[in-house]
């Protein structure tokens, strides 16, 4: 059921695992359009992160999962090269879907665009997908691991 006309969510979804199918789904099911943001090789630079596939392979990644839910109609997939990417200026945007440990960055987004005028966004927190450890999945035990997709198995 949708309920916003225009969600946003973003990160790096590198080696896409369970938790990142999931949050991207619950995008999908609650906008109407949906604008995902792949963060691009240099915004991972900056941030320090090593060993993260390659934007081209991310965002086919993505796109390929967005066809599994039969959205490539209402999805734009955008790179991202800072934390906020459409957030801050977009005035049709009325949610972002985030985890919880991008939820203060949401927070901040919302701080950014009353300051900006505009109306905050309604902020959806999709909870970690675990692993059969009880252990939240993420890419960085991934990349750690040596598993190089995580299908089933992981974030």
């Amino acid at each position: 059921m949708r309920r916003f006309s225009k969600v946003a969510v973003g990160g790096t979804f590198d080696r896409l695992h369970p938790g990142h199918r999931r949050i991207i789904s619950v995008a999908v099911e609650l906008g109407e359009r949906v604008v995902i943001g792949v963060t691009t090789d240099e915004f991972v630079k900056r941030v320090g992160k090593r060993g993260v596939e390659p934007h081209e392979r991310r965002v086919e990644r993505v796109r390929e999962l967005v066809r599994e839910l039969g959205a490539e109609d209402r999805v734009e997939i955008v790179p991202l090269d800072d934390r906020y990417g459409i957030t801050l200026d977009d005035p049709e945007l009325e949610a972002l879907v985030v985890s919880p440990e991008t939820e203060p960055t949401a927070v901040e987004i919302n701080e950014k665009r009353r300051e900006r005028g505009l109306d905050p966004l309604a902020i959806i927190v999709v909870p970690f997908v675990l692993d059969r450890n009880g252990e939240r999945i993420s890419s960085t035990k991934l990349r750690e691991s040596g598993d190089g997709h995580a299908g089933s198995g992981g974030e």
